[in-house]
């Protein structure tokens, strides 16, 4: 039997959930530049293994909270690649300030970045917000 897990739109089969996810969430997370420290808090991963699955994701075993956590980035992602035209937008939304009182003058990158699941929770539901959370 296969287990699935669905949360903020995307659904994988459990057994390449990990492997596909980390691969991808990796890139995007380097791209916002998210320094190693923050990833390894918003994915709840441990240095030596964040470094492992970094260099090689394929036996990666993670948890429903991880796979939840990699959701949401991934929607966040999406999110912004709907929102802005241009890669330099799309990837630096994450690391400029941000006046919303929400915020209060941090980056999202710096929220998130806590690896507080609760504010990657409302990150995630304030930046789709501003494309009028039509998903």
């Amino acid at each position: 039997m296969t287990m699935q897990v669905q949360e903020a739109s995307v659904i994988w089969p459990a057994a390449n959930a990990s492997a596909i996810g980390l691969k991808t969430v990796f890139v995007i997370l380097d791209r916002w530049q998210m320094a190693a420290e923050q990833q390894m808090h918003v994915l709840q991963l441990s240095r030596s293994a964040y470094y492992k699955h970094k260099k090689d994701p394929s036996g990666a075993s993670l948890s429903r909270d991880q796979l939840l956590r990699i959701s949401y980035l991934l929607n966040i992602h999406a999110a912004l690649r709907t929102l802005f035209d241009n890669p330099e937008n799309q990837q630096g939304f994450m690391a400029m300030p941000n006046q919303h009182p929400f915020f209060n003058g941090a980056t999202p990158l710096q929220l998130i970045g806590t690896g507080d699941f609760g504010a990657l929770y409302e990150v995630h539901k304030h930046i789709d917000g501003l494309r009028g959370g039509l998903w």
